[in-house]
């Protein structure tokens, strides 16, 4: 028996019940992401989220760019953040952070870029936008990988060589005081 395209009883498509949980998924690790107070778990909620929104991308049909975001973002990015503050710092925020004064502000701005975001969303026409983003990331992965391997690889070091060098900083200061 073969599965429907669509939902039976709700009639929406199981492509849209499964962007609506990954869209679900992603908020809310995001929200976990600024509201937790241990360091540690703020970075395992991060990977939670760019791990939905590389599943986003690959339902979207970019799957070059979905292997991207788990490469870059997941394997590298988020594993090296978690190595570095593991390394570096006590893993619990103060009781009382900084940036908790500007809640207000923030929520305001929150609403006035979510609302923006809102407008431009539904003027967007999302059929000629996704055909553009397919062609663009074909010919990206052709440049990318064949005429500018060497600086892609050179940038990727420099980046490596600099959390290393803040690290090595962060440690031997922590050692002078």
């Amino acid at each position: 028996m073969a599965i429907p395209d669509t939902i039976p009883v709700l009639g929406i498509s199981w492509s849209d019940v499964l962007f609506l949980v990954l869209a679900a998924v992603m908020l809310g690790s995001a929200f976990l992401v600024v509201t937790l107070r241990d360091i540690i778990r703020c970075g395992l909620a991060m990977i939670v989220a760019f791990g939905a929104l590389a599943g986003i991308y690959a339902l979207l049909g970019a799957p070059l760019v979905a292997a991207a975001q788990v490469l870059v973002y997941i394997g590298a990015i988020a594993v090296l953040i978690l190595f570095a503050v593991m390394l570096t710092q006590s893993k619990n925020a103060p009781v009382r952070l900084v940036f908790q004064a500007q809640a207000l502000p923030a929520a305001i701005a929150a609403i006035v870029l979510a609302f923006l975001i809102a407008i431009t969303a539904s003027a967007t026409d999302w059929g000629a936008a996704a055909k553009r983003i397919a062609t663009a990331t074909d010919t990206l992965a052709r440049l990318l990988f064949t005429s500018y391997v060497l600086p892609f690889e050179v940038v990727s070091v420099l980046l490596l060589m600099a959390v290393v060098g803040g690290i090595y900083l962060a440690k031997r200061e922590g050692r002078d005081a």
